[in-house]
C-alpha cells in the first residue's frame, strides 16, 4: 500500500491565492524571482493574434518561460540553470527565453505548473506520479496539465550528521534537530518517510524546513545535527561541507528498507565508498528518478518539441556532474505511468528512443 502524507497542495495553493488577493500573484513564493510566469498565457495569447492557431506558443516571440528548479543549495538550481542555458543557445525559436527559477522543488513545481506560474519543472518522478491520482502531497487533487520531457538524473537520499554527533542511525534522531527539506519539496517527503520507517513522527524531532545549502552551513556551525538531501551522487554541496567539518553519512537499515519500498516507490541502493574522501564503507541509502516536466498548457507539440530535442542534442554543453545522465539512452528512465509530453514524444520517437 502506498502511504499518504498529510497533503501540502492545499498549503501552497492557499498561500498562493492569499498573495495573489495582496497583488503578488507573481511572486510564487520563490524567493521573489518567479515574477513573470503567469504572463506566458497573456503573451502567448497576444501571439496568436485571434488566429487560434493550435502552434501558437512556437511562434515569433513566445515570450519568456520559466523553469522550476529547486533550493540554491541543491542539485537542482545550478544543475537547471545550466539546461536552460543549453536550450536557450540551441533552440531554434525565435523570441524564446527561458529561465532558471529556485523554488521548492518537486510538489512546488508541479503545483506552480498546474496554477499556470510554471512552464517547465524538475520533481522527482514519485511526486509526479501522485500527482495523477490525488494522493501524496496532492491528496484530493488531481494534475492533469502536465507531461513528462525526460530523465536528468538518479537522486539519491543522502543523510549527514557530523561525525562527532553521536548519532550513530536515523532512529537516534529522535529529539535532534534535523533539516527535512522545503515543504514540497521530494526531499520532505521522502525524509518524512525514512523517518516513519523508523517509528518517527512529526513532532518526534524538531524539524527544519530547509534546503541543504542552508542546512549544511547549520552543521557546519554545530547548529543542526543532521540533514536530508535528495541529491546527486556525488552532492558538491556534501563534498564542500566536508572540508569544512568532518562528517559521515547515515545507513537506511534492512528493516527501514524494507518499509520504504512497501509505503513508496522508492529503491533500494547502495552508495559506494568512494563517493566522497570521508567514507570508508558503502552506506545503503534509496533512489528514484529526477525528471522535467513541462505544461501542456503553454507549450505546445511545437514547442515542446523544440525544447527536447535542444536539450537532449546538446547535454554535453552541460558542466555539471549530473549532466553526465542527460542522454537519449536514459531519456526514458522515470516515465513509467507517466504521460508524455507530446511534443517530447514526437522527438523520442523520431529518434528511436522506447522503453
Amino acid at each position: 500500500m502506498k502511504k499518504k502524507y498529510t497533503s501540502m497542495f492545499a498549503l501552497l495553493l492557499t498561500g498562493s491565492l492569499i498573495l495573489a488577493a495582496c497583488g503578488e500573484g507573481d511572486d510564487n513564493g520563490n524567493d521573489g524571482n518567479n515574477a513573470g510566469g503567469n504572463n506566458n498565457a497573456e503573451e502567448n495569447e497576444a501571439n496568436d493574434n485571434g488566429g487560434g492557431d493550435d502552434n501558437a506558443a512556437a511562434d515569433t516571440d513566445v515570450g519568456n518561460l520559466q523553469l522550476g528548479t529547486g533550493s540554491t543549495g541543491g542539485t537542482y538550481y545550478p544543475l537547471g540553470q545550466e539546461m536552460a542555458t543549453v536550450i536557450n543557445n540551441n533552440i531554434e525559436v525565435d523570441g524564446f527565453d527561458l529561465s532558471a527559477v529556485s523554488s521548492g522543488a518537486s510538489v512546488d513545481n508541479i503545483i506552480s505548473i498546474f496554477q499556470g506560474e510554471m512552464d517547465l519543472g524538475m520533481s522527482v518522478h514519485l511526486p509526479a506520479l501522485d500527482s495523477l491520482t490525488g494522493d501524496g502531497d496532492f491528496e484530493g487533487v488531481e494534475v492533469d496539465n502536465f507531461g513528462f520531457m525526460g530523465h536528468i538524473y538518479p537522486e539519491v537520499m543522502q543523510i549527514v550528521t557530523g561525525a562527532d554527533s553521536g548519532i550513530e542511525s536515523i532512529g537516534d534522531l529522535k529529539d535532534k534537530s534535523v533539516a527535512i527539506g522545503p515543504p514540497g519539496s521530494g526531499t520532505q517527503a521522502a525524509a518524512k518517510l525514512v523517518l516513519e520507517a523508523y517509528g518517527l513522527e512529526d513532532g518526534d524531532y524538531d524539524a527544519y524546513e530547509e534546503g541543504f545549502g542552508d542546512a549544511a552551513g547549520r552543521i557546519q556551525d554545530g547548529n543542526l545535527d543532521a540533514s536530508f538531501g535528495l541529491l546527486g551522487l556525488p552532492a558538491g554541496s556534501i563534498e564542500e561541507l566536508s572540508i569544512s567539518r568532518d562528517i559521515r553519512l547515515l545507513p537506511i537499515s534492512d528493516e527501514g528498507l524494507d518499509y520504504i519500498e512497501e509505503n513508496s516507490g522508492y529503491e533500494a541502493l547502495n552508495i559506494p565508498a568512494d563517493s566522497y574522501d570521508f567514507m570508508d564503507e558503502d552506506v545503503q541509502a534509496i533512489t528514484a528518478y529526477a525528471i522535467l516536466v513541462g505544461s501542456t498548457d503553454t507549450i505546445d507539440e511545437e514547442l515542446g518539441y523544440e525544447i527536447t530535442k535542444a536539450l537532449f542534442e546538446h547535454s554535453g554543453d552541460i558542466s555539471h556532474p549530473q549532466g553526465d545522465h542527460l542522454t537519449k539512452e536514459n531519456a526514458l528512465n522515470g516515465s513509467n505511468g507517466l504521460p508524455i509530453h507530446p511534443g517530447a514524444e514526437r522527438y523520442f520517437e523520431e529518434e528511436g528512443i522506447t522503453e
